[in-house]
């Protein structure tokens, strides 16, 4: 289990607290298997390490995206070390993808809906 919590992403910012008592190693963002930004890590409270990374926009795109949060002990600039521990993920989904599912998804119910209103006006009719 992580003990990473995840708390917003906002302005391009994904936030959140890791609890544990030892600082943590470095911390990457991995997009399709590359390493994309690393994290800063700053002391909040007691056991408490404030996490935050941003997203990098080029990596934004139609469809779903998923980026997650790894922890080694690799250095600076280098890829995530094959032993590398996930702590997060966070999924974005964004453009014509998103629009076509809900168009399907709203046309589905719709149908739905009409066959309910039929049932029900049988029922009613039957009295």
């Amino acid at each position: 289990m992580s003990d990473f919590e995840s708390h917003e992403l906002k302005g391009g910012i994904w936030q959140g607290v890791i609890r544990r008592d030892e600082r943590p190693g470095r911390l990457v963002l991995v997009h399709m298997g590359c390493r994309v930004a690393e994290a800063q890590i700053k002391p909040e409270a007691k056991g408490h390490w404030h996490v935050a990374v941003g997203i990098p926009t080029g990596r934004l795109s139609d469809g779903v995206q998923s980026f997650l949060l790894v922890e080694d002990q690799g250095a600076e600039g280098e890829p995530p070390r094959p032993d590398a521990r996930q702590l997060g993920s966070l999924t974005l989904v964004a453009g014509e993808l998103l629009q076509n599912d809900l168009r399907a998804e709203l046309s589905l119910l719709r149908s739905e809906l009409e066959l309910v209103k039929k049932e029900l006006r049988r029922l009613a009719a039957d009295g």
